[in-house]
């Protein structure tokens, strides 16, 4: 199978140009024969970028207070129009995609991973289960009910986004579920994937795909209400890309890449998989349910249930 992640520049908090954005680059990755192809955390329609740079915590404040609505009214919703083009996209080309949006629900902005089938659609939405830090400001915590392998093309392919990739119990859950291919989606930074991609293929004797964007100040609109206090600081977003992909063996495919946009491929082989597992299988000949017991609740968790007549 030949995977790629898209280290793209995203159409921040536009979703209607984002969406665009995400059509053209699937349309590449079919151009290049590429089977499946993973996007960045929350690509679609931005990462909160602005938090850590304009005092993100300081309650009530006006400022921040517009920030969130701006980014409320940018997410996208799972039954909407955004989503559906990218679904008819994605069964056009033929191509199994891993999306991170800003996902939509009612005054609450997720931070989720959608898998895409070229055949069936949407076939699981993954809600980041803990934000991480101030990324808790704008970002409700989800459930485990995206914690799901899927096949595509001979491998079980699961994700997580950003630092639940460091959560062990939520890889093991995709272990356990048969994971071969590991997908993991951050904002953008080799300094996040240099480590945990080498780490989980290790770990989970799977490929590890990572999938991060390039981003800066000057792709903020005009009208975001802290663009000016982001400029102002004259300090470089961060956000590098350094998407990567490593063997079951925990060697580099692909190292990091910095800064360029670009399609980073690979050709997996699952027979590679099998062999690593001759000696380690975290879910299998390697595991001990006798001594530990795992229970993954993956039920969607709603606020309220409603009994009618």
């Amino acid at each position: 199978m030949r995977i790629a992640a898209a280290q793209a520049r995203p159409a921040w908090l536009d979703p209607t140009a984002g969406t665009k954005t995400v059509v053209d680059w699937l349309t590449r990755a079919a151009e290049a024969g590429v089977d499946l192809l993973a996007f960045p955390e929350t690509f679609l329609s931005g990462y909160p970028i602005w938090l850590a740079r304009t005092g993100g915590a300081r309650f009530n404040n006006p400022a921040q207070k517009a920030a969130y609505a701006y980014y409320l009214d940018a997410a996208v919703t799972l039954d909407g129009p955004h989503l559906a083009t990218v679904c008819e996209a994605v069964a056009d080309l033929g191509v199994f995609c891993y999306l991170g949006i800003s996902e939509r629900v009612r005054g609450t902005v997720y931070c989720t991973l959608v898998a895409i089938d070229p055949a069936r659609g949407v076939v699981s939405a993954h809600r980041k289960l803990m934000p991480t830090h101030e990324e808790r400001m704008v970002w409700g915590i989800g459930d485990g009910h995206g914690l799901r392998t899927h096949d595509v093309a001979g491998f079980r392919v699961g994700g997580l986004s950003c630092w639940e990739n460091w959560m062990p119990q939520a890889r093991h859950a995709l272990y356990a579920d048969g994971e071969t291919l590991h997908i993991s989606t951050w904002p953008g930074s080799v300094r996040n994937t240099r480590d945990i991609t080498r780490f989980v293929a290790l770990e989970g004797r799977v490929y590890s795909l990572a999938a991060g964007a390039v981003l800066d100040y000057s792709d903020v609109p005009e009208d975001f209400p802290l663009r000016d206090m982001l400029i102002s600081q004259g300090k470089p977003a961060g956000y590098d890309g350094g998407s990567a992909i490593a063997g079951p063996d925990g060697a580099w495919l692909v190292e990091p890449v910095i800064g360029a946009e670009r399609l980073v491929i690979a050709e997996i082989d699952p027979a590679r998989v099998a062999q690593e597992r001759q000696n380690f299988d975290p879910a299998g000949h390697y595991s001990r349910p006798d001594v530990f017991s795992v229970t993954v609740d993956r039920r969607r968790r709603s606020p309220a249930t409603f009994l009618d007549d």
